[in-house]
């Protein structure tokens, strides 16, 4: 994969806010707005972000247009996902990754935009970035300190470490690799399609109310892609929020580690919680006694 890095994130830049999924909270949205706007940076909302259709922002075609007009306006620098829900998977085979190619910029994003960052990727070797959105995030009270410092450090600076929150890896050694996933499910959404990086990479798993058995499934699926398998070095995982089954899910995971004889490093914050890490997706990292370490992402 050739890499290409977008550019570092600047005061006074421009940031658009875009719904790719589910229907958004328009007064959150604005709330977002005005809080980033505080911060220093312009900000464009979306033409179509205030439309619905059922559990989406609205129709298909509508989504992507904003998607497309985001990375074609040369004032917009990044683009910052409105919110997560459903959709992304809908129109990831109709994405223009040609335009994305040729007008390269940040794109950040989380739970079912993992969908959209893991193909934007794939596709053109833009790093996109696992991290916050706009209505979750930024349209709340209170904006959560370590969120906001870990997003700006990767958009403005390119070059991050993040230390886990609990040290309980299971058989820990040092590696290295290109970082790809997000969101467990929404990753195994994309089964079927040309997913998963051609060179050696570090997993990252996170997901919420899914029981244990269910968590199991999407690993086993994963592991029956034989370019999954055979390319994975490691994986992250991040924030399983409200388990049925911690034990349960250790066991799981040591199996896994044992098996295919790689280690997995827990607990990171990087998840649907409050508190999350950005993560750029696509770019080279280093683990190293439970701390990631990655730099040089963005130019």
């Amino acid at each position: 994969m050739n890499l290409i890095k977008p550019k570092k994130l600047q005061k006074g830049d421009t940031i658009a806010i875009i719904a790719t999924s589910g229907d958004v909270d328009i007064k959150k949205i604005n709330k977002a707005k005005t809080y980033i706007e505080s911060l220093g940076y312009k900000v464009k909302l979306g033409s179509n972000i205030k439309k619905k259709e059922f559990y989406l922002a609205g129709n298909d075609k509508e989504r992507l247009k904003d998607l497309h007009e985001a990375f074609l306006d040369d004032e917009v620098k990044a683009i910052i996902c409105a919110r997560g829900g459903y959709g992304s998977i809908r129109i990831i085979n109709d994405i223009n990754y040609k335009i994305i190619k040729d007008n390269p910029k940040i794109i950040c994003g989380y739970s079912d935009i993992s969908a959209l960052l893991t193909m934007i990727t794939k596709n053109t070797g833009l790093v996109t970035f696992l991290g916050p959105m706009a209505q979750p995030d930024f349209g709340v009270d209170e904006i959560d300190k370590y969120t906001l410092n870990s997003l700006l450090n990767a958009l403005t600076k390119g070059d991050i470490t993040i230390e886990p929150i609990t040290n309980n890896t299971v058989n820990s050694k040092t590696c290295e690799g290109v970082l790809f996933g997000g969101n467990l499910t929404t990753i195994c959404s994309l089964c079927g399609q040309d997913f998963v990086p051609d060179t050696n990479f570090i997993f990252i798993a996170e997901d919420l109310n899914e029981p244990t058995y269910k968590i199991d499934r999407c690993f086993t699926q994963l592991f029956n892609i034989n370019q999954f398998k055979n390319n994975i070095r490691a994986i992250i995982i991040g924030e399983f929020l409200d388990i049925d089954n911690k034990e349960a899910f250790i066991y799981m995971l040591e199996n896994l580690s044992k098996k295919y004889n790689f280690p997995i490093f827990m607990t990171y914050p990087i998840s649907h919680n409050k508190t999350k890490a950005t993560v750029p997706i696509g770019a080279v990292a280093r683990i190293e006694k439970e701390t990631i370490k990655i730099a040089n992402f963005t130019a």
